[in-house]
């Protein structure tokens, strides 16, 4: 019995919504469903269209379908003692490798091994006609021109349906230990910019308001002797901390307050708005819970040379995303047009007119 094959399946509903101008609203495991706006449309669910395609662990290079769950991609890599090196957090066991890519979320290891977008190496998508196309492949330098692989990382299903993707891995670390120190909010920002400057094992870093913590990963031998430079206390139970920071069960997050994920140059001053803080990133993400307006927090965010989003709890909405303006509304608005000319993927599932 032929295997089905769900792609093409895929490509006629779509084709079929284009023919009605129906648009669609792009489904997996649900498990990041709370991002973003609300998006109209009939579900288009990729869920079956799942499985590991390739994985060659020699190149550090796996290729799976979207609707591949998260859990089965790590699992698979770990029987080669290997990782996705941005941590992606899953928020529930429903987790997909597209939904990993469409929202472009990445954990604590992000800025000391890359974001999503950086370990993306190709993908196939079906485009705004209708039509499936591939983009990128398996290897690290095979882009000439517009890198589109790239460009759907993060972009919440607005451009296309993921069906494969392409990532490079790495290895996990020999070994991994994590330290804190109790201090003060300028304190740890300082503190957390003289550490990652230097040639250190930091591989995460996280201030919960009172303590400061740098997790170490690499060598046995890199790590200890890092870990007597530094001094600090060594915590327990290194690997439930950030997976408590990753899938945001850390008590810090549990309020009912809406949560606002701020971006900001690493060094940045602390921020002056009412709430509560949690700073992870060297400095460059910090999480806000705050019943501070809207306008308040972007326009606050936009003049320190960062942006700020509505990431959950929010009673309302809209004002999700920073604000585009100018030129870069523009840009945004080409881009979305040039992908899905009729304008069926996710429809104002990141700004409300796109």
């Amino acid at each position: 019995m032929a295997a089905v094959d769900t792609s093409r399946q895929l490509q006629e509903q779509v084709q079929q919504h284009i023919a009605a101008k129906q648009p669609l609203r792009i489904q997996a495991g649900g498990s990041k469903a709370f991002y973003g706006r609300h998006s109209e449309g009939a579900p288009l669910d990729v869920s079956t269209h799942r499985g590991v395609i390739h994985y060659e662990p020699t190149e550090l290079v796996i290729s799976a379908r979207c609707g591949t769950p998260l859990a089965e991609l790590q699992d698979t890599l770990a029987t080669n003692q290997q990782m996705l090196a941005f941590e992606p957090p899953a928020f529930a066991d429903t987790a997909t490798l597209g939904g990993c890519v469409a929202t472009g979320l990445s954990g604590p290891r992000r800025p000391f091994s890359g974001a999503v977008r950086d370990f993306v190496l190709g993908v196939s998508i079906i485009n705004g006609q209708g039509e499936q196309a591939k983009f990128g492949g398996e290897v690290m330098k095979n882009v000439a021109g517009y890198d589109v692989s790239r460009l759907m990382v993060g972009s919440c299903g607005t451009l296309g349906v993921l069906l494969d993707v392409s990532l490079k891995v790495l290895p996990k670390p020999e070994t991994e230990i994590t330290l804190s120190y109790e201090l003060a909010e300028h304190a740890a920002i300082a503190r957390m910019s003289k550490y990652c400057a230097q040639a250190l094992p930091v591989s995460a870093t996280c201030f919960d308001g009172h303590r400061l913590y740098i997790r170490l990963s690499g060598s046995a031998a890199g790590v200890k002797a890092a870990r007597i430079l530094l001094g600090g206390e060594v915590q327990e139970n290194t690997e439930a901390f950030w997976q408590k920071i990753r899938e945001q069960t850390h008590p810090f997050f549990n309020s009912q307050k809406p949560l606002w994920r701020l971006s900001l140059a690493p060094a940045a001053p602390p921020i002056d708005i009412e709430g509560k803080q949690l700073i992870e990133w060297r400095g460059a993400q910090r999480w806000l819970l705050s019943d501070a307006p809207a306008e308040t927090i972007h326009e606050k965010l936009h003049s320190m040379g960062g942006h700020a989003t509505l990431f959950r709890r929010g009673q309302s909405k809209d004002d999700i995303f920073q604000p585009l303006h100018g030129k870069l509304r523009e840009l945004h608005m080409n881009i979305k047009l040039a992908m899905d000319p009729h304008c069926i993927f996710n429809v104002g599932a990141m700004y409300s007119d796109f």
